[in-house]
């Protein structure tokens, strides 16, 4: 029997075809894109504080990716709740963003000058482990102008997990590391980097972070293990300390320093 030219099947055995090969990006795009119906798709891939690699990108209508250099590449995607599954290396799966994002994440200053800059209504990720410390993620995005991800379309996701990190593993088995990759914990070395200005000290810093990526405040709280008040405290002894009052000023003063720390750790 012939089989369906339509097929999803049909579209897999081309990136199997395509493994080690040119074009496998590609092919893997449009498995993904018939058998669970996605607008766009971009690759990267980690290693620790490294900068991430971009090893394919496609968008079907808006350009979701206009602020990917600017603001993502350029020491935000430090604050990525997708980043946070490579520090925390968890198993190769499938996970919705909105599942492993913090609590507070729509209401942060990172998702309002990157995320929020996207359209992208809904995003799913395979995260796969080609080496033991890189990872490649592929995140599926439907775009505003499209409905989220279904019951069903995230259970095509985890089905087709084990699948596509083996392709992933096959392909990028000799994939050279994005960088050297200092210490994962990036609390010490925000506060070195503030300078001797700020004199932020280490739990400072990491409540900083925490506030960035999107925590709130009793989130920030079981993460340290304090009360919620004492997080308060920390808050304002934070902002005192920088001279701001909101966290859009903190932003724009911890950018710069997240920056520097990936510019040293490209070198």
């Amino acid at each position: 029997m012939e089989p369906l030219a339509n097929a999803a099947e049909v579209a897999l055995a081309g990136v199997v075809r395509r493994i080690g090969k040119p074009g496998f990006e590609a092919a893997l795009d449009a498995f993904l894109t018939r058998a669970i119906g996605i607008d766009n798709l971009v690759v990267l891939a980690f290693s620790d504080a490294a900068r991430p690699r971009v090893l394919y990108r496609r968008h079907a209508g808006q350009d979701v990716f206009g602020a990917l250099e600017a603001v993502y590449l350029t020491g935000a995607w430090l604050l990525d709740p997708v980043y946070g599954l490579h520090l925390a290396r968890v198993p190769a799966g499938a996970f919705r963003l909105r599942d492993v994002a913090p609590d507070a994440f729509s209401r942060s200053r990172y998702f309002r000058e990157y995320y929020g800059q996207t359209g992208l209504s809904d995003e799913m990720a395979f995260f796969t482990w080609p080496q033991p410390a890189l990872s490649v993620t592929i995140s599926l995005g439907r775009e505003a102008r499209a409905p989220t991800f279904d019951a069903r379309a995230v259970a095509a996701c985890r089905r087709l997990a084990p699948v596509v990190a083996a392709l992933a593993e096959e392909h990028w088995a000799d994939l050279a590391p994005p960088g050297p990759a200092p210490a994962a914990n990036l609390a010490p070395a925000l506060a070195e980097a503030a300078g001797p200005g700020l004199r932020l000290t280490p739990r400072q810093a990491e409540v900083a972070l925490l506030i960035l990526r999107g925590h709130s405040t009793p989130s920030i709280g079981l993460r340290l293990g304090v009360s919620p008040q004492t997080v308060k405290v920390f808050r304002k002894q934070l902002y005192a300390r920088c001279g701001i009052s909101s966290q859009a000023g903190l932003f724009a003063l911890m950018l710069p320093l997240l920056r520097g720390l990936e510019r040293g750790a490209g070198r």
